[in-house]
């Protein structure tokens, strides 16, 4: 969740902490230096503390931004990841959030209930709304169409991969954070009756019903989805 932290700090190292003259040359077009009068250093200098100014200006622009996206979290804040693991913590159905470094987080997740209404997982106090890793949507016939956005292969780092491109191209750099790469399992259990789906072997009998699993990496094909149709 948290590598935005790192274009945070390579945006921060890319400011010059002091001034440095650069050679004047000779105006005969020959490229050769000389030493810069008073006039040419002091327009050097006023030239670098203007850009100093618009480059806090932007990053003071692009951090608020960045806090926006994580509802308030600053995330070059050392401390985002345990503000952030905090936060779900007090969230029903967050019973172990563990920050693993690097953005990476270790957790248990479990809710139980009748569905009765539309899931979308995860949701994030004062997060706004981004791109889920799975959302299970009610039909009107009794059908329950399951989606798991998040671990297409497309999706690793969405909704912020964009978002980071152009921070970097703005900060005239290519670097880019590295995100973690997926590597696992999607797996739906049920007893319900399975309609459509895009695994590879389709439903497996399994204890108390089926179950249909998705090998998720760089190479899946596209993203998890199944149609079930629930007893009434």
């Amino acid at each position: 969740m948290l590598a935005l932290s790192k274009l945070a700090e390579s945006m921060q190292g890319k400011r010059s902490a002091t001034f440095t003259a650069r050679p004047c040359l000779e105006p005969d077009g020959g490229g050769s230096a000389r030493a810069c009068s008073a006039a040419e250093l002091a327009e050097q200098k006023e030239n670098w503390e203007q850009e100093q100014r618009t480059s806090a200006q932007r990053q003071s622009r692009e951090t608020e931004s960045m806090k926006a996206m994580f509802g308030g979290i600053d995330p070059a804040d050392p401390r985002a990841a345990e503000e952030l693991a905090a936060r779900l913590r007090r969230q029903a159905g967050w019973r172990r959030v563990v920050s693993r470094g690097d953005g990476l987080f270790d957790v248990d997740f479990v809710i139980e209930g009748q569905l009765d209404h539309d899931f979308v997982f995860p949701t994030i106090e004062r997060f706004p709304s981004a791109n889920p890793f799975v959302q299970v949507m009610r039909r009107a016939d009794g059908t329950v169409r399951v989606d798991a956005p998040g671990f297409a292969p497309a999706a690793a780092g969405e909704p912020y991969r964009g978002w980071m491109q152009a921070a970097a191209a703005s900060e005239g750099t290519q670097r880019m954070p590295k995100l973690p790469e997926m590597d696992g399992t999607f797996a739906i259990s049920t007893d319900a009756e399975v309609l459509a789906n895009n695994t590879e072997l389709g439903p497996q009998a399994a204890p108390g019903g089926q179950r249909l699993e998705w090998r998720v990496n760089a190479r899946s094909p596209a993203a998890p989805t199944a149609l079930l149709r629930l007893a009434r």
